[in-house]
């Protein structure tokens, strides 16, 4: 065979997958879709969001119809608004070959819910990050109350520890500490419940059986609130079953080297 002829025929045969793989292509993208696949990450129980309540929010917002072909789904739209949750930390949107396509959504995992004395209610997540509430979702965390100043709009905990005029006015960065803290620690997490900002400052731990006040004062630094914390599992653990639960009416914690008790009246 001819040089030329080879030629011809690798170009014919060039041109023919070229105008399959458009064939293909223009097939796809008139494809009519199903509704999404949607995957949720989270490490708690009863999440944020639903699926069903994510799919309702696309719809809403003109993102998603029923009949609507593959060529009319805007990827990057439909991720632009699930990550402009507060309660969602990432979110990818992937298309397949065919009909379907997926949305996998990691969600923000709380650690404390914060009511300030503005009568505001939010969340603080394991990053630091403020997540608003959902009137379908009540997280199982620690509770703060007290004269918080700190808002909805309020930095997050990154921005207060990096600027020292935000820390001296808001309280964002110790109630993480606290909250990351008492969190990861099996006995503090079940046994405190609440903790009170009160107006000198103090932090002050409501344990979920007793009537003791439990004074950690303040939680400038991850060193300071370990310590004090150390003292509260050793005060627990070696001195409260000798002496009774009810002995105390206040412990305080924020004295270095030494633990401060009340004693009740008799």
């Amino acid at each position: 065979m001819k040089g030329w002829m080879k030629i011809a025929l690798w170009g014919a045969f060039g041109l023919a997958v070229v105008v399959l793989i458009v064939s293909v292509s223009n097939y796809q993208k008139q494809r009519t879709l199903n509704a999404p696949e949607i995957r949720l990450k989270t490490d708690v129980e009863h999440p944020f969001i639903s699926p069903e309540e994510l799919l309702k929010r696309i719809t809403n917002k003109g993102l998603w119809r029923e009949g609507m072909i593959k060529e009319e789904l805007n990827v990057a739209a439909v991720e632009e608004l699930i990550t402009s949750y507060s309660q969602v930390k990432s979110a990818k949107v992937f298309t397949n070959i065919g009909d379907s396509w997926e949305i996998e959504v990691e969600l923000r995992t709380p650690i404390a819910r914060i009511f300030n004395k503005f009568d505001e209610s939010f969340y603080l997540d394991e990053e630091g990050e403020i997540v608003h509430t959902t009137p379908t979702h009540t997280a199982r965390v620690l509770v703060f109350t007290g004269n918080i100043n700190d808002r909805i709009s309020s930095a997050s905990v990154t921005d207060i520890i990096n600027n020292d005029s935000l820390k001296s006015i808001q309280k964002l960065d110790e109630i993480y500490r606290i909250s990351n803290y008492v969190c990861h620690d099996p006995l503090l997490h079940s046994l405190i419940g609440q903790v009170h900002l009160e107006k000198n400052g103090d932090f002050v731990l409501v344990p979920l059986v007793g009537d003791v006040k439990i004074v950690l004062g303040t939680a400038d630094s991850e060193e300071e609130v370990k310590r004090k914390f150390e003292k509260l599992r050793i005060f627990y653990k070696e001195a409260m079953p000798n002496v009774g639960w009810n002995k105390y009416s206040e412990i305080s914690l924020k004295f270095d080297g030494q633990i401060v008790c009340k004693t009740k009246p008799v």
